[in-house]
């Protein structure tokens, strides 16, 4: 083995912050001072690290000093924290309500993951992988998120089998919360979410037996994609920042908290949580 001196690179008060969340969940749990391998503030380093470059946790564990097992333990302690403060869903329609915004952009993801065992029928009545994406050719997780104009990222949902439509994801996640605020929120959205309701606009599809949209409905899909398009760049602000999204190795059912902890970290580092 080869030690080497590496820089993790986020600010010093995201360590503190995510140090202090550790250390309150220690003392809720009534842990002893000096019975951790690491204390609060290399621990949250050590779970930074993880989120920032994803990669293998034992061999992190390695580095820090700390066993396999406890690798694991700390990295989802780590997690579990920062997820616990991500936002519900309808908390961050009335702050956006409350902050004046003139709309909202939901758009999804599909998060690349290992393969997983789980099948279901299609509309053909065939048996499939559940979490295999046609559309991505990959084993994938889908997760749905609801972004500021500007793309900034405010919610963002549990996870679903890859082969889950947008709008089967939407319906499932997410609609049934966001209808009472379409009123003063509109939500713009790609026709994948055809058929989401009123209040949700989505591009006008060119006719099924061929011919031109008019120029009015042409215009207003140039314009609603012109808006629409700058939640992806919400994605990329959460994958390029806390790569371990690039592709998630864990359990389906952490998925959701893994995306969670990153948007936490996202509304830190944005000043959003004070």
């Amino acid at each position: 083995m080869i030690p080497y001196r590496a820089i993790l690179d986020v600010p010093r008060e995201t360590v503190s912050y995510v140090s202090k969340l550790l250390r309150a969940e220690r003392k809720r749990k009534g842990t002893r001072k000096g019975t951790r391998a690491l204390t609060c503030w290399w621990e949250a380093v050590f779970g930074l690290v993880w989120m920032r470059n994803g990669g293998d946790v034992r061999q992190l564990g390695l580095g820090f000093g700390i066993s396999q097992a406890t690798a694991y333990r700390y990295r989802d302690e780590v997690i579990d924290v920062l997820s616990e403060q991500a936002p519900e869903l309808a908390t961050s329609l009335d702050r956006a309500k409350t902050e004046g915004v003139s709309h909202l952009i939901m758009d999804g993801t599909l998060a690349s993951i290992d393969r997983v065992a789980g099948t279901k029928l299609n509309k053909k009545g065939q048996e499939i992988d559940a979490w295999y994406s046609g559309k991505a050719h990959a084993f994938t997780a889908n997760l749905q998120a609801i972004f500021l104009p500007d793309g900034f990222p405010i919610w963002i949902s549990d996870p679903l089998p890859g082969s889950t439509h947008d709008i089967t994801a939407a319906r499932e996640q997410a609609l049934a919360t966001i209808r009472p605020y379409l009123k003063d929120l509109p939500l713009l959205a790609d026709s994948g979410y055809e058929g989401a309701g009123l209040g949700v606009y989505v591009p006008v599809k060119r006719p099924t037996r061929g011919g031109e949209l008019d120029v009015d409905t042409r215009t207003r899909n140039a314009l609603l994609r012109g808006l629409r398009c700058l939640g992806e760049r919400g994605f990329a602000l959460l994958e390029q920042r806390w790569r371990t999204l690039q592709h998630l190795t864990l359990s389906p059912s952490r998925i959701g908290d893994v995306a969670r902890a990153a948007l936490v970290l996202t509304h830190f580092e944005h000043g959003r949580i004070m």
